[in-house]
């Protein structure tokens, strides 16, 4: 999602090639996946990181640095904004100095109006904060004192084409994705009819067997072995892949690493799902007792947020991904408000209540 320093970077393509050519091994298997959580887990997001954002058309944050480029590794820790204008006044009683500061055309002409009558104390002790950076928009350009000041304590200045209000916007929406509470979950996360299911199971059960068949029915894979789920405000769970490198490949047992959007086309793949369906495939107990009806659902939780869970037996002649395509569509209808399940159970218990011979003409039958 957003870039990092080069040698976590080369670190985690290098353990991407290894995950490819010793794949079938569940040693390396099992350490390429916590490997990939540590060093996830080490990133920093800086202003330089900040400007190389690539989005596009609406996301787009327009950002050029006009000032010292030293510090542009300054970290960025916090994803809320703030706007100076206290600060620049004298008042630095709770100053929220570790969020990114943002100068719109109000706190500009109240820079210059300081710069014109000198009254800099304010600005030397501004910059006596660590700030990650500043950014002014409208293409606003500070005077030289101000980007003197910023260049002695290396802050680093940046500059957007965009109006307050709008890079606001971009970035609150950007900055609480990059900053939202993450796990990363071995398992499948599929779009099946709609609907974002996401696959969990031992090693071996046979989630990307179940996975692959999903595929062949016109489905869409979002990403195998190994997916990186988010919460984003509070209770939407985002699943992607944590790398685009190996994001849309699967192994297979058997057959090796595979290209899912060569194999069957752009459209069998897409880059990041809502989770809102867990299914749980498990071998078959005998000592265990499956649900039958459907009335009592069971969750997972997941980032402090409680989405449906199934459990799904798995034994030879089940076809496990049309359960699943079942599965999916059962659950759309729960989202619309029609439960099959309560309404079974409300008819039985209709019918229990009846006299013998209302219960055929309940269901429609002649008595005889």
């Amino acid at each position: 999602m957003y870039g990092a320093t080069a040698q976590p970077r080369n670190r985690l393509n290098r353990l991407c090639d290894l995950r490819a050519c010793f794949g079938k091994t569940s040693f390396l298997k099992h350490f390429f996946f916590y490997y990939i959580l540590f060093i996830m887990a080490k990133l920093k997001f800086t202003a330089l990181d900040l400007i190389n954002l690539d989005f596009k058309e609406h996301n787009s944050l327009n950002l050029t640095s006009i000032g010292d480029r030293k510090g542009l590794s300054r970290e960025i820790v916090n994803p809320d904004l703030n706007r100076p204008g206290l600060a620049l006044s004298g008042f630095f009683d709770s100053f929220a100095y570790q969020r990114i500061q943002v100068f719109g055309r109000g706190e500009y002409a109240y820079l210059e109006k300081l710069m014109q009558e000198e009254r800099t104390e304010s600005i030397q002790k501004f910059f006596s904060y660590l700030i990650p950076c500043c950014v002014f928009t409208h293409q606003l350009i500070p005077n030289r004192d101000f980007m003197t000041k910023a260049g002695e304590a290396h802050c680093p200045i940046l500059q957007t084409d965009l109006t307050t209000a709008e890079f606001v916007t971009r970035l609150i929406r950007i900055l609480s994705n990059i900053f939202s509470p993450r796990k990363g979950i071995h398992g499948v996360l599929m779009e099946v009819y709609g609907l974002g299911v996401l696959i969990v199971g031992e090693s071996g059960v046979g989630k990307s067997e179940a996975a692959l068949e999903l595929i062949k029915h016109g489905h869409r894979l979002v990403a195998d072995d190994m997916v990186d789920v988010r919460c984003v405000n509070g209770n939407i769970l985002l699943g992607a892949g944590t790398n685009k490198i190996i994001g849309h490949h699967m192994e297979i047992r058997g057959l090796g690493i595979i290209n899912i959007t060569h194999l069957f086309g752009i459209g069998s793949v897409r880059d990041q799902k809502q989770v809102q369906l867990v299914i749980e495939l498990e071998e078959e107990k005998a000592d265990k007792s499956y649900d039958r009806l459907g009335i009592e659902r069971k969750y997972m939780e997941l980032l402090g947020v409680s989405v449906p869970k199934i459990e799904i037996a798995v034994k030879p002649g089940r076809n496990v991904p049309v359960i699943v395509e079942t599965a999916a569509m059962n659950e759309r209808l729960r989202r619309m408000g029609y439960d099959a399940a309560k309404e079974f159970n409300q008819n039985i218990m209709k019918w229990q209540e009846m006299s013998h011979s209302d219960q055929f003409v309940y269901f429609g039958e002649d008595i005889i």
